[in-house]
């Protein structure tokens, strides 16, 4: 239960994970989605949810049924191959949902992977995917190391610039180990995924910590309200004496794996997060490795790795060492346990506006129970 006590049980609701499903399909539906790719959204936004991952969850939904509603997706888009050769793959996304291009890409890339020992595969005229890692577990579930990297939205201040020019990019890399378990990282290079800031906002909190964001002017800013009006993210590090230029170094790394490299916009060149609907047009790049082409005992060795690290010894006994992956997998046990996805009543308030605003019927809540540790 380590994933509530840390959150001290900042939990209200319990939602049964199949009326979320059938809900996020509704709403989808209702703007003109067809009923294949809606599924696909709701799987994307609940493996977030399941996992604690609430900036990339249901809290994205009025984007992908804005995106919908305005045409500035295809609801029935298909990914096509431009480029293939070796181990390499270029697609056209065909401005399809992000999860249906995600999708694509990463069994296209395990699919060159089994052929050929890795696969690499770089994508255009995307969408916004939801949670990278989701990707990553593709490939360590077909035994292969996954990484999963895309280009955002410019919503992040370059260290020393006034300017917005990068997105939160994040980066991700899942490894099977033994049995279930998982090296699973995935991460902004920004300090947070802007989403963050939004859910402090939305639960009343009158600042964020350092590093989390700027003001328009790209300095640092603590209150989320001005840091959503007209400011943004800062890099992974925050300001430059606390190490902002490496998150800088990295989000411009991820530049270069997605948008030059798949050939589409990049840096400040992509549309505005929030305002006015526009084409994403985000490049992505998706790798699945097999581990059998290297060392002997991949899996074993990993998981040496991660049982030695989860073993180190704490500073505080409370709060035991942990490896990349291992709050969401807290997280999803929770969920197992209280059966269900877990919400902050402000996540539902929010819901509720949706419901609304589409003419979908609500979904049964239930009361949060905190299980005993």
């Amino acid at each position: 239960m380590e994933a509530a006590a840390e959150r001290g049980f900042d939990y209200h609701y319990v939602v049964q994970q199949q009326h979320m499903q059938d809900f996020i399909v509704k709403c989808a539906i209702k703007v003109g989605c067809d009923s294949i790719q809606a599924e696909s959204i709701g799987r994307m936004l609940i493996y977030a949810d399941e996992r604690g991952h609430f900036s990339h969850g249901i809290n994205r939904l009025h984007v992908y049924l804005r995106d919908l509603s305005t045409k500035t997706c295809k609801p029935n888009g298909k990914p096509k191959i431009l480029k293939r050769k070796g181990a390499t793959a270029l697609v056209d996304g065909g401005n399809a949902l992000g999860s249906i291009v995600g999708e694509y890409c990463m069994n296209l890339a395990i699919e060159i992977a089994a052929e050929n020992g890795i696969g690499w595969v770089t994508v255009n005229n995307s969408n916004h995917f939801g949670a990278a890692g989701r990707y990553g577990h593709f490939a360590a579930d077909k035994g292969m190391i996954g990484f999963a990297f895309t280009n955002t939205s410019p919503t992040t201040f370059p260290t020393r610039s006034s300017q917005k020019a990068l997105g939160t990019n994040p980066i991700s890399i899942v490894a099977p180990a033994n049995g279930e378990d998982r090296f699973a990282l995935d991460m902004a290079t920004s300090t947070v995924a802007f989403g963050k800031i939004e859910i402090a906002e939305r639960k009343g909190k009158d600042c964020v910590p350092s590093g989390w964001g700027a003001n328009e002017n790209g300095i640092e800013e603590h209150k989320p309200e001005i840091i959503l009006k007209g400011g943004g993210t800062l890099p992974l590090g925050g300001i430059e004496e606390r190490g902002g230029y490496k998150g800088t170094g990295l989000c411009e790394m991820v530049e270069i794996l997605c948008g030059i490299m798949a050939g589409g916009p990049f840096g400040k060149n992509i549309r505005e997060w929030i305002g006015t609907a526009q084409k994403a047009d985000l490049g992505q790049c998706y790798i699945a490795v097999d581990p059998e082409c290297f060392a002997e005992g991949f899996t074993n060795r990993l998981q040496e790795f991660l049982d030695e690290t989860r073993n180190l010894e704490p500073i505080d006994p409370s709060l035991p060492v942990r490896c990349a992956g291992d709050f969401s997998k807290s997280h999803k046990f929770l969920t197992e346990n209280v059966g269900g996805l877990v919400y902050h009543k402000s996540q539902i308030e929010y819901l509720h506006k949706i419901s609304k605003e589409h003419n979908i019927p609500f979904f049964e809540v239930s009361n949060f129970k905190a299980p005993k540790i």
